[in-house]
């Protein structure tokens, strides 16, 4: 998953950072609305988690203007303000979850995959593709049964490509998975983590399509 979090507290920011990315997704990190506004103008997220209060303005105006546009980005709304008209206001204002603070990061990481994968039409929270079945939650994959070792980014490739078996990827499109604006994207990553999945899950798995991307093979 690539994430925005939008949040003003330096400290909570840092955590939600390093305890999403534990959690296996890519995170992009803004403190203000208007930051935000530019951040869903120019990217494509799997979700957002977003704080209600912030230095020049609402949260809630962020997801009025991002649902204004009929962009259908899930949202967690994150806030201190966690009385019931706060969260039906946020709830009928489009957020697709609602998380009061403290919290505890497990459970809004549980969350975020959850309202991820409904973004992306699927019920459960396994992905399999004939043999291969992959747990977001775990971060495990295995082949027939066995276990398979991935790395990170091998994984959220991956994740990529299962999210819609048979349909192309393009490799801007799988970047955009593995990279934060503060990393550098290397030339060939996207080729040599497929290389490495293929030696790992076997190699008709991924196939190549010429001058387009890669997608996963449904055996169909």
């Amino acid at each position: 998953m690539r994430i925005l979090v939008v949040e003003d507290d330096p400290i909570l920011m840092n955590g939600l950072k390093v305890g999403l990315t534990l959690a296996g997704a890519t995170v992009d990190g803004v403190s203000t609305c208007s930051d935000a506004h530019a951040a869903l103008l120019s990217g494509r997220f799997d979700a957002v988690v977003l704080d209600v209060m912030l230095p020049d303005g609402s949260g809630f105006d962020v997801l009025g203007q991002l649902r204004a546009r009929r962009d259908g980005t899930p949202v967690l709304m994150l806030t201190a303000l966690d009385e019931t008209p706060d969260r039906v206001r946020g709830l009928d204002g489009g957020a697709d979850d609602y998380l009061g603070k403290p919290f505890d990061l497990d459970e809004l990481a549980a969350r975020v995959r959850a309202i991820a994968r409904r973004g992306h039409g699927r019920a459960g929270a396994v992905l399999h593709v004939g043999g291969l079945v992959l747990d977001p939650a775990s971060l495990t994959a295995t082949v027939d049964g066995a276990p398979v070792s991935l790395s990170r980014r091998e994984f959220a490739v991956l994740t990529a490509l299962m999210e819609r078996p048979g349909v192309i990827r393009s490799k801007g499109e799988i970047e955009e998975r593995l990279y934060g604006w503060q990393e550098e994207v290397e030339s060939n990553a996207v080729e040599v983590h497929v290389h490495n999945l293929r030696a790992k899950i076997g190699r008709e798995a991924i196939e190549t399509v010429r001058g387009l991307g890669y997608r996963v093979r449904t055996g169909e």
